[in-house]
């Protein structure tokens, strides 16, 4: 009776750890964090793969389908204009709040933007369509700024690290789902019906702010500001960071890091064009494939940043980036094959999902907590630069000149210098100098833990 009973006391005790660890996930706050994150992710898929696999299915030659890529450098500037969500106060509509009527008045913007996105025509017109997308990058840029004040707002200080969990799981959705039934719908409705659809993406976060309302620890904004104001408001974040010992290193790493991994990952949908997959076939393997192998690389990324701590972890997640990008040079080697396919796919999402846990949490590291915003942005913008203006400018010669197969070897090759240049940091012990208070404050909570 007593192995009875304590059987039943563990499996009580058991249910009891389950549910309190899972309670979290499902209070107001991280719940908006989710849907924030829905429509944070689909602008992105909006003029990403799917809108390479539209040019492409148009006929429209490599070097002009990859230059498309330079709409997505609108992300990269958008802490430029962040200060004007933050400070300037909307007309009429601004009695909803600062955060409420901003996202209402950019989302309904995002949705305008894919709408026209969905009315151009590419083979009558590149120029209208390359505006197009660049309105889209921008609304969506925009969109970004509110949806990232919104929830930070929103969630309490305890709150943080499961609504930044639910927001990037939120993105993944969005993403994946928006560009899914771009391709489904394309296939038996037309591309313009595919993107009017997925302008609807946009809703879950203009809703949730009205059922949620302005967040509590929202700060009024300032009416005015001076010119000098402006300006210390953008220089002063970089004054800080430049001032670290080994800040010019971190900086030459966060721009070579993943120059590989994008212009690998920008040029995907040209390769299984060339290789004559389907929409639907994409839309399963990339997409869906993809997307369950990216949930169970967020799993791995999070197991490994927790036992073998930052600097371990985000050199393995490195080179298992740069080493997935050799799956697609066997993918194009292998010609249309849906097991090379799944398997290409499957690498590369597992690895992006491992270094989105492990090197976010090191660029979240370098932030000095006065200036979070303003540097993460900073930081984010940096990471990707590089990576987008050789894609755009670059990417679609190569692979003309040289093949699918040696332009991922190539991918493969430009992404070490990164890999030992993080590598030597470690050797001189520039990681552990160089983080900023965000990262000090956590490892002062593990150091008081432990």
């Amino acid at each position: 009776m007593n192995d009875i009973s304590g059987s039943d006391g563990t499996a009580v005790a058991s249910s009891n750890g389950i549910i309190a660890a899972i309670r979290p996930y499902t209070e107001p706050a991280p719940l908006a964090a989710l849907f924030l994150g829905i429509s944070s992710g689909f602008p992105y898929a909006m003029i990403g793969a799917t809108l390479t696999t539209r040019l492409a299915q148009d006929g429209i030659d490599k070097k002009a389908v990859t230059a498309f890529t330079l709409a997505f450098l609108v992300y990269n500037l958008k802490f430029l204009w962040a200060w004007i969500v933050d400070g300037v106060r909307l007309p009429i509509i601004g009695h909803l709040g600062q955060r409420v009527s901003w996202m209402i008045v950019i989302g309904l913007l995002v949705i305008a933007s894919v709408i026209n996105l969905a009315l151009v025509d590419p083979s009558a017109s590149l120029a209208q369509t390359a505006v197009a997308a660049i309105l889209v990058g921008a609304a969506g840029a925009t969109f970004d700024i509110i949806i990232d004040a919104y929830r930070i707002e929103l969630l309490e200080a305890r709150q943080l690290g499961v609504g930044a969990g639910m927001s990037q799981y939120g993105w993944r959705i969005g993403s994946a789902t928006a560009g899914a039934l771009a391709l489904i719908l394309a296939e038996r409705i037309g591309w313009s019906g595919a993107y009017a659809a997925c302008a609807t993406f946009a809703l879950p976060a203009m809703i949730t702010a009205l059922l949620m309302g302005e967040p509590a620890r929202h700060r009024e904004p300032t009416m005015r500001r001076t010119r000098s104001e402006v300006l210390a408001s953008i220089l002063g974040p970089l004054a800080e960071f430049f001032r670290r010992r080994g800040a010019l290193l971190v900086l030459l790493f966060i721009l070579l890091h993943k120059i590989g991994d994008t212009l690998a990952n920008l040029t995907f949908r040209l390769l299984f064009d060339s290789l004559g997959y389907t929409n639907d076939e994409i839309a399963i393997y990339d997409v869906g494939f993809g997307f369950w192998a990216y949930l169970i690389g967020i799993f791995i990324g999070g197991m490994l940043y927790s036992r073998l701590g930052m600097k371990r972890s985000v050199l393995i997640s490195l080179v298992l980036m740069a080493i997935s990008n050799l799956s697609f040079a066997g993918l194009a080697a292998s010609g249309h094959s849906n097991w090379a396919m799944a398997g290409a796919i499957g690498f590369e999402n597992i690895a992006s999902g491992i270094g989105g846990v492990c090197v976010v949490a090191y660029f979240s590291a370098l932030c000095d907590l006065r200036f979070t915003a303003a540097q993460y942005a900073l930081i984010s913008a940096a990471a990707s630069i590089i990576g987008r203006l050789l894609t755009g400018t670059s990417a679609g010669a190569m692979l003309e000149a040289i093949g699918y197969v040696n332009f991922y070897l190539f991918t493969t090759l430009i992404a070490l210098p990164g890999i030992i240049l993080f590598w030597l940091m470690m050797r001189a012990g520039l990681i552990d100098q160089s983080i900023g208070s965000a990262g000090e404050e956590i490892g002062g909570e593990a150091s008081a833990a432990g």
